[in-house]
């Protein structure tokens, strides 16, 4: 069969939208580092919507450090299929990725193409180990930044990149581009920001300096469930669409992306696509925490308790589902403080109509990890705002109850917890019985409970909340849950 290609394009069935311009006319004005499946679903999918009015925003994608999307798209001239998951299931080709390098094997290119005054934007998703920090600095014991700093002709680590690139760009009296993070990590902007200003200072103070003058490193905040292409994606698709697809990719209909308006060097109109500029990013991701995560960590605990598998399945159930609204809408909603135009009623309902998506398999098992390091941002933040405000908290600590249960039944059924506290966790849940005593234990975790462990008005509801889940079987929780 043969695969999917610019001259291979038009014999797609017409129910498969394709792009809605001239690839032929379009120009590289964005690098992207980390060209990995989140990015092909998300913002190269915003950009592919803008192509066709601002040609001179094709991207280059570059993989950092594997050869393996490069080998797959650069066969296809850069095409790929993207699966909208949903009731109703869409499929799309996007074509805004022009051009795929291998920095391994293709560094020089790739530095030239950083070097190129049409680029104006440098996009990252690279996760937060690509960042090499240690804490909020810079790690210069790291390997990678050891090796740039000793070679910093010839990076490895996308720091070492961004400062080459701008040093080309200054020597041959370029503009600089914006570095725009697209990481799931908070002030990622910030960041970065800093990484390159203090790699930068380490080989040229004079060229920092340019830097800090001259780049902007906006921040921006992303969403989007993006499960990983597997041989079932890429069989279904190419019976839809009648030729193969060497790495397709999936996501769920819904996508977010706020990007602090602050560009050095020009920009798309992103917001005729959808992309929301504003420069609360801070209070998107605090919003996002609170009326998406820590429901995600509702669902989990309280929904395992109830011997659910997914997300999708907990929706499905009207006592757990209930709650979970009344929490957010009730409970949540009031302690956030809203981005301005943002419309908290209406995202929460955008987030119920998420979780409900029969096509996305999002298991509880897998959200319930990290229990430890996720309370504490998802729904403790917001209890503390809620005691500060004399607002009820008994909603809010049944989750924080069901996650004490949930070690409790994982420890005495000997599964290991996913979890950097697991040791410690497991034998507290050996030894828990059950009864109030249970709490106090929980509570002595300062790394987890901090100052809120000595606040009576947290604990006094919270031991309730423990105690009404019972033995936390089944019909113990979907009875605390209907009477919350």
């Amino acid at each position: 069969m043969q695969r999917l290609s610019n001259a291979t394009l038009p014999q797609l069935p017409s129910t498969i939208a394709r792009p809605a311009y001239d690839r032929t006319t379009t120009r590289i004005g964005i690098v992207h580092l980390g060209a990995g499946a989140f990015h092909r679903a998300h913002q190269a999918v915003y950009v592919d919507d803008l192509l066709a009015d601002e040609p001179d925003w094709a991207i280059c994608g570059v993989s950092l450090n594997s050869r393996d999307v490069r080998d797959a798209l650069q066969p296809q001239d850069g095409l790929y299929a993207l699966a909208l998951l949903d009731e109703q299931p869409k499929l799309r080709v996007i074509g805004s990725i022009r051009e795929v390098l291998a920095a391994r094997e293709q560094g020089a290119q790739v530095l030239e193409r950083l070097a190129d005054p049409n680029v104006r934007i440098v996009t990252l998703t690279v996760t937060e180990k690509g960042y090499c920090l240690a804490g909020d600095n810079l790690d210069l014991m790291h390997p990678d930044i050891a090796s740039d700093l000793a070679s910093p002709r010839t990076p490895i680590s996308a720091v070492g990149y961004v400062v080459e690139g701008l040093r080309l760009r200054r020597e041959r009296g370029v503009a600089a581009y914006t570095v725009l993070s697209c990481d799931n990590l908070a002030d990622n902007g910030g960041k970065m920001r800093r990484a390159v200003l203090q790699f930068a200072e380490r080989l040229d103070e004079e060229l920092a300096l340019w830097i800090a003058g001259h780049a902007t490193f906006p921040r921006s905040m992303v969403d989007s469930i993006t499960p990983a292409t597997d041989d079932a994606l890429r069989e279904r698709l190419r019976a839809q669409l009648g030729c193969d697809d060497a790495w397709p990719v999936q996501r769920e209909r819904y996508t977010q992306w706020v990007v602090e308006d602050a560009f050095c060097n020009g920009r798309p109109k992103f917001e005729r696509v959808g992309v929301t500029m504003s420069d609360e990013i801070a209070g998107y991701d605090k919003a996002k925490l609170r009326l998406l995560n820590a429901p995600h960590s509702t669902l989990a605990y309280l929904g395992s308790l109830l011997g659910i598998d997914t997300v999708a399945q907990a929706m499905a159930t009207p006592v757990l589902a209930d709650f979970v609204e009344r929490l957010m809408r009730g409970s949540i909603a009031p302690n956030v403080a809203a981005p301005r135009g943002f419309d908290a009623q209406a995202y929460i309902g955008a987030i119920l109509e998420r979780f409900r998506n029969p096509a996305i398999q999002h298991r509880l098992s897998q959200i319930a990890w990290d229990g430890s390091q996720k309370l504490p941002v998802r729904l403790l933040g917001t209890i503390s705002d809620a005691l500060a405000a004399g607002r009820s908290i008994d909603a809010l600590c049944l989750p924080v109850a069901g996650w004490m249960h949930f070690v409790r039944r994982q420890s005495r059924d000997g599964v290991a917890l996913v979890d950097p506290l697991n040791a410690v966790l497991s034998r507290i849940g050996r030894a828990a019985n059950g009864d109030a005593g249970d709490v106090g234990v929980f509570l002595a975790l300062d790394t987890v409970f901090g100052p809120l462990a000595r606040n009576e008005a947290f604990v006094a509801p919270l031991r309730a909340a423990y105690l009404t889940l019972g033995d936390a079987s089944p019909a113990t929780v979907a009875r605390a849950l209907s009477n919350a």
